[in-house]
């Protein structure tokens, strides 16, 4: 067995571009490297050694590492991904020849080493075989925070770091979601990102910074920026705080500015922030005293999920109102857009989510609160009705409400399945949160002794994990062994699944609070097709 030393392998993070961001550590372990490795774009030099140039000891072997493609078109049997692949393991095989030697690695990463770096796959196919570790560095975002000299965050702001590589409207969702933001990936991306960000209500304030902490740097107002210059060292900074006011005609008096030639059409650029303005003044004269009527608060019922599946009705809706309400993976389907503001909540704050949205409607905002499914099924309706009384109580003034239906869970089980609700059935909800499992038990009882098709809803979660075997239990004492049952889970989801089974066969274990279970009647069978269905008529 050898007892021969093999080498170290550092990644080393030297920072953003200016040599004297390169932290002390940084510059102690390339200036003792035995091997100094560093990327190379295609048919460029390589910007990491360009910033370490003075540290490589004069006697160190260099290895440098080029791509064999950057934008993603290559001859490559595996595609992009193929070839990068092939790529990082060519690497890997020449840095191991050295570490196998005895002979210490350091490996140059731009920024800080495992925030977007390509040096990451390089030290997972390394950890385990090697002496491995990482030195951090100071990354591009922080450079280019302090180029604007704008607070990124305070005090708790949430700062949210986004790929500019994301599809626009799920972009725009984050950046209207989060406090504060950095965009990274720009490049060919940018004109979605622009757009992203007019479509969240924060591209005034937003400021572009290219090449930061470089010679070459840049930065101005990200909606003066003319796409066709924009780089891939280049992001995008949104503080928190948005600047305004004094503080942002600094900074817009400091900018570095693009060549005269590089100009944007101006209503592309200024019509978005105008459109918010416009949003803004007009809440501004509702708030008049005079003019604080409540406006109506719609109740939206979202579908279980396709877009599709949503009603031409509510879409209309969604995109008249000022504010979204809900549940937040239900506010996350609603497409950000200019002048919008989204409000999240959890799953058991219904009521107090009502009564907010109720708030915000009799201040005479334009208000949606949305639901998944139908929002009168086990959803946001009857929350909404709930407040509205307790609000009365209290005397608040009405607000008049509207709901709007949608595609329930149990329309689209019972669609894929076929048509196992085509007789007469009923619709319990399993959950106990809300009245005792006694009162649950005794109308699964009366259910099943009518022999009616049963839907059932929140049919268990993680904290309530014996209510379906209990269900299961019950229902045996009137209906038999061979009752058809339909388990669908995300139904009209990329991961949906429907199973068919027998009451006698269901198991417990695997229903969670995904699923919705259609038990059939006596009458309810399958066809030869596998179709599930009820006849309309008794014999």
């Amino acid at each position: 067995m050898s007892t021969e030393r093999t080498g170290t392998f550092t990644v080393v993070g030297i920072g953003p571009g200016d040599p004297e961001l390169i932290t002390i550590k940084a510059a102690r372990l390339i200036g003792a490297a035995g091997v100094v490795a560093y990327h190379a774009g295609v048919r460029k030099q390589s910007h990491a050694r360009r910033i370490a140039a003075s540290l490589i000891p004069v006697g160190a072997i260099e290895e440098e590492l080029r791509y064999p493609v950057t934008t993603g078109a290559t001859d490559h049997p595996g595609g992009y991904v193929g070839a990068l692949a092939d790529f990082y393991e060519s690497c890997a095989v020449r840095l191991s020849a050295h570490l196998d030697a005895g002979r210490d690695v350091v490996l140059l990463a731009e920024g800080d080493p495992l925030f977007y770096g390509s040096s990451m796959y390089l030290h997972d196919r390394f950890k385990a075989a090697y002496d491995s570790s990482v030195v951090p560095g100071v990354p591009s975002f922080a450079a280019a925070t302090a180029a604007v000299s704008a607070p990124l965050v305070r005090q708790a702001d949430v700062l949210t770091v986004l790929p500019g590589t994301l599809p626009e409207p799920e972009l725009a969702r984050r950046l209207a979601d989060t406090d504060a933001a950095i965009i990274m990936k720009l490049g060919r991306t940018f004109p979605a990102v622009r757009a992203a960000l007019a479509a969240a209500g924060r591209l005034d304030g937003a400021w572009y910074v290219e090449r930061a902490s470089q010679p070459e740097e840049r930065w101005l107002p990200a909606a003066e920026v003319d796409p066709d210059t924009v780089p891939y060292f280049s992001l995008i900074v949104v503080p928190g705080d948005s600047v305004h006011g004094a503080g942002a005609e600094r900074l817009r008096a400091a900018a570095v500015p693009a060549p005269a030639a590089e100009t944007t059409p101006l209503a592309e650029l200024v019509e978005a922030p105008r459109q918010a303005r416009r949003a803004e003044d007009r809440r501004a004269e509702d708030r008049r005293p005079e003019a604080r009527r409540p406006a109506e608060l719609v109740v939206v019922g979202l579908g279980p999920g396709p877009d599709g599946w949503l009603t031409p009705e509510a879409s209309t809706a969604l995109a008249e109102v000022e504010h979204v309400v809900g549940y937040a993976p239900y506010v996350a389907r609603v497409p950000q857009r200019a002048g919008l503001q989204r409000h999240a909540s959890g799953n058991t704050v219904e009521v107090d989510r009502a009564r907010f949205a109720l708030q915000l409607a009799r201040g005479g905002e334009r208000v949606a609160v949305v639901s998944g499914g139908d929002a009168g099924v086990f959803g946001m309706a009857a929350a909404v009705f709930e407040a509205v009384e307790a609000d009365a109580r209290e005397g608040r003034p009405d607000v008049p409400v509207r709901v709007l239906p949608g595609v329930s869970a149990l329309q689209a089980v019972a669609a894929r399945a076929g048509a196992p609700v085509g007789a007469d059935f009923a619709v319990v909800s399993l959950s106990d949160r809300l009245k005792p499992w006694e009162v649950v038990e005794c109308r699964l009882r009366a259910v099943a002794e009518a022999d009616l098709v049963l839907a059932v809803y929140n049919p268990a979660s993680r904290s309530r994990t014996t209510q379906v075997a209990r269900l299961r239990e019950v229902l045996l004492e009137h209906r038999k062994p061979d009752t058809i049952v339909v388990v669908g889970r995300d139904i009209g989801r990329a991961e949906e699944s429907l199973t068919v089974t027998t009451l006698a066969e269901l198991d417990p274990g695997t229903i969670d609070m995904k699923c919705l279970l259609i038990v059939g009647a006596s009458s309810t069978r399958v066809t030869e097709a596998g179709h599930v269905w009820t006849p309309r008529y008794v014999r």
